[in-house]
């Protein structure tokens, strides 16, 4: 069991990741499950549930579902927060997580559709290991 996100954590993730830039949100979500609930007993389970949670609400955001989105984006929220003792030079420099979380933190709490727009163009790092 691990306190940090790790190279391993990332090496999990890759698969969901390319799926999320590929704009397969429901498959990134169903992708990354299994390493989330592998992760369940560790503190990076949080940055799973994150990014599975962020391609959910983009899901409903493209099915033009507000209330989804924002439920799901406004559950994300707490878990980006869970996660900033892991944020060290992986999360950063390998997936852009600053840059994720920002685009997150400028969606207002209560959104329109619009709102989403700069969101759903976000592209995670190509992770190279």
């Amino acid at each position: 069991m691990s306190d940090q996100f790790t190279i391993y954590h990332l090496k999990m993730m890759q698969n969901g990741i390319r799926l999320f830039n590929e704009g397969q949100f429901w498959e990134c979500h169903e992708d990354l499950e299994d390493p989330w609930m592998e992760c369940s007993h560790e503190p990076a389970k949080y940055v799973f549930w994150a990014v599975i949670q962020v391609a959910t609400a983009l899901y409903h955001f493209e099915n033009k579902n507000l209330v989804g989105a924002t439920g799901m984006l406004n559950k994300a929220r707490e878990k980006f927060k869970l996660c900033e003792p892991l944020e060290g030079p992986i999360l950063r420099e390998q997936l852009s997580w600053d840059t994720l979380k920002k685009l997150v933190d400028e969606i207002p709490l209560k959104p329109s559709l619009e709102d989403f727009s700069s969101l759903y163009l976000f592209k995670f790092k190509e992770i190279i290991l």
